[in-house]
């Protein structure tokens, strides 16, 4: 069966699916998957994950030898679409302007959804494919980071990258936060010498620190900061969260000492004490030109007439997970623009786009020697 890749849009992007809650739109792919001749299944991951559904998963066998080749999106979206009706105007698709319109990663579903019906509907030439529709990506890309099945793809596509469709996202930085802890002593504010002012303590700390963009390779955010009990009472207690991104190892680590080492500063000149907790994201990587991953994405894209572009992205991504697990994925733009904002929106043109150039990659991987 043929599956129209905007009508497809359209009924996902009305579901309302946020992170821990994308059990409704992964309800609906179990059904549409089955209908277009697949048989897909749920992985066990809610129980580590949270949410209500664990990752969709489905495979196809190869009618010709090929790699194998996952093609991935994720089902939630950045915050809720309760009640949300897409908007199509002049061959744009927008939200009603209240909420986000999820094509974040909506449209990579459905592009994704759109070519795999097509290449069974007409018996195109492919290798194997594993379809992999992942939950939590936005809070931190928790599905594939749990994901319980194995992937067996020599190389994949996430399709939820930025930029129009040919962008072909091979490198993505490191992602480290930070979450100090200044621990003061509490006194009535009439007698402030009795006591240590954590809130001033760690924001002389953070005075100290850099943030933003620190170079071409690194950026800080120092995106959170929360103290006190009441007005009247000195606080013993601040909490401070910086986020690190970076390509350049080296450089990130720098950065980051010089942040450790401005809250000792500080809590060494007010006498108060500090704990620093450090998480990791996702970690860094980059694919170069000549992986077959890239190759088999450029002559794709070349044989459909797309100009592919490579380029590095400041986002995380569930490549990010695959990669460090040795599985080359990059980020595929699918042409969304203004996504995380209620003016998010993405074009008839570049949704019909994205889905030819998904079937593209499938059908001339087939070309590629196996490995």
């Amino acid at each position: 069966m043929k599956v129209d890749v905007v009508e497809e849009f359209i009924r996902l992007a009305s579901i309302n699916s946020p992170s821990r809650r994308e059990g409704p739109v992964a309800a609906y792919l179990i059904k549409r998957l089955r209908e277009i001749g697949l048989d897909p299944s749920v992985d066990d991951s809610a129980a580590l994950t949270g949410s209500d559904t664990g990752n969709v998963i489905a495979r196809i066998p190869g009618n010709a030898d090929g790699p194998t080749i996952l093609l991935c999106a994720h089902m939630d979206t950045v915050g809720p679409t309760e009640g949300m009706v897409p908007v199509l105007r002049d061959d744009v698709i927008y939200s009603n302007g209240k909420t986000v319109l999820g094509a974040d990663d909506k449209a990579g579903i459905a592009m994704i959804l759109a070519a795999v019906a097509d290449v069974l509907d007409d018996g195109s030439p492919h290798g194997p494919v594993e379809i992999l529709f992942t939950v939590q990506e936005e809070i931190g890309l928790f599905g594939a980071t749990y994901l319980q099945t194995d992937l067996q793809a020599d190389f994949g596509y996430v399709v939820d990258g930025d930029g129009p469709v040919g962008t072909i996202a091979n490198s993505s930085p490191s992602k480290i936060d930070l979450e100090f802890t200044v621990t003061g002593r509490a006194a009535h504010a009439a007698r402030p010498e009795n006591g240590v002012n954590a809130i001033v303590a760690a924001s002389s700390a953070v005075a100290g620190i850099r943030g933003g963009r620190i170079d071409e390779d690194t950026t800080a955010n120092i995106g959170l900061m929360n103290g006190g009990k009441a007005i009247n009472i000195v606080p013993d207690r601040a909490e401070v969260s910086i986020e690190y991104r970076g390509f350049d190892g080296e450089k990130l680590e720098k950065e980051i000492q010089k942040a450790v080492d401005a809250f000792a500063q500080a809590a060494h000149e007010f006498g108060a004490e500090f704990a620093v907790n450090r998480k990791v994201g996702f970690e860094t990587f980059h694919i170069p030109e000549s992986d077959p991953v890239i190759v088999n994405a450029f002559r794709a894209a070349q044989s459909s007439g797309i100009e592919p572009r490579l380029q590095r992205t400041g986002g995380g991504m569930d490549a990010n997970v695959f990669n460090r697990r040795g599985l080359p994925c990059v980020g595929l733009g699918m042409g969304a623009r203004k996504e995380h904002t209620p003016e998010e929106c993405i074009s008839v043109f570049q949704l019909r786009e994205g889905a030819f150039f998904i079937k593209a990659l499938l059908t001339t991987a087939v070309k590629m020697p196996l490995k």
